[in-house]
């Protein structure tokens, strides 16, 4: 039990701090240009973990056709805009912002699979919905629509719509047999040339940032954000079962607003502090089962999915 509580907290903490680690790679270096060298680092090392690991990685074209599109949804175009993104607000309330992937999951399944939406999910999410509103109210109250603040959330909305549908991929994936280092190692690979061709057809330079701030966040949100806490979530997922998919972004919000409190200098109002509460408890009543254990305390049921968690 004390293991599983640990690789959980692993998780959450490590998701939690990505958001402040992509502040430091804005600047010299272009966007696009930076996610070329993060999920080209990650997925070099996902492949090689997976080819240790015994998994496979002849699959057909069609096979590779779909992860090239769970690569481009869910590492390319996802992660450009919420790179924008950070550059627009703080880091913390784009952390929040993103949290409303447990309800996008939930709407895109709909669409997508016919999956029923039962009104305690969708009171979940209505509960959500006035929470981000709430939160992001001081940012909002003398906002026009040229305001950076403004373009950056609907930056965030559509990012998190694109990570969604690269979840929905990704299931897709594995339900044909595809190993989930496998496809998450070709997905970001895919996912890196297509930015890659997306920067050069764009003009940007591909530089990278030789100082200490720029190659170590580059380093951590790679190594760490892209591969140990999925390590992590993979090996608590082996033990415990995956009908908690989501619950790290009940949590995560909370670690990335204290870190851009304290280094981002964001302020706390009486609206953001109601409105964080309200997207948790939206996320919670959302993703609990009638009956089912919290994490952390008895049969701790959860399961992080990957790339709806952190950055």
């Amino acid at each position: 039990m004390l293991g599983n509580l640990l690789l959980y907290l692993a998780t959450i903490l490590i998701w939690g701090t990505t958001w402040l680690g992509i502040v430091f790679q804005l600047g010299v270096v272009d966007p696009a240009v930076s996610l070329v060298w993060r999920f080209g680092l990650a997925s070099l090392i996902m492949v090689a973990w997976a080819l240790a690991r015994g998994q496979s990685l002849r699959f057909s074209l069609r096979d590779h056709a779909w992860l090239a599109l769970q690569g481009i949804s869910l590492f390319c175009a996802n992660y450009l805009l919420i790179y924008t993104a950070t550059g627009l607000l703080r880091s913390g309330l784009v952390a929040v912002a993103c949290s409303t992937i447990v309800a996008m999951n939930i709407v895109l399944g709909a669409a997508f699979f016919g999956q029923p939406i039962r009104p305690r999910v969708a009171a979940g999410a209505g509960l959500g919905l006035v929470g981000i509103t709430l939160v992001f109210s001081p940012e909002f109250s003398h906002l026009s629509l040229g305001d950076e603040a403004l373009r950056g959330f609907v930056f965030c909305l559509i990012g998190t719509a694109f990570a969604s549908l690269g979840n929905l991929l990704a299931g897709r994936n594995q339900r044909t047999g595809i190993g989930v280092l496998a496809g998450s190692g070709l997905g970001m690979g895919y996912g890196a040339l297509a930015m890659a061709l997306f920067a050069a057809l764009s003009g940007k330079a591909f530089l990278i940032d030789l100082s200490l701030p720029y190659l170590g966040s580059l380093l951590y949100l790679a190594v760490f954000g892209s591969v140990i806490a999925f390590g992590c979530y993979l090996t608590l997922l082996g033990r415990i079962g995956a009908d908690r998919a989501s619950y790290c972004a009940v949590v995560y919000p909370v670690v990335a607003l204290g870190l851009s409190t304290a280094f981002e200098g964001y302020r706390w109002s009486a609206a953001g502090a109601a409105g964080l509460a309200l997207v948790l408890a939206g996320n919670l009543l959302i993703l609990r089962r009638p009956g089912a254990a919290a994490p952390g305390a008895g049969s701790l049921t959860t399961s992080l999915s990957p790339r709806g968690g952190g950055r």
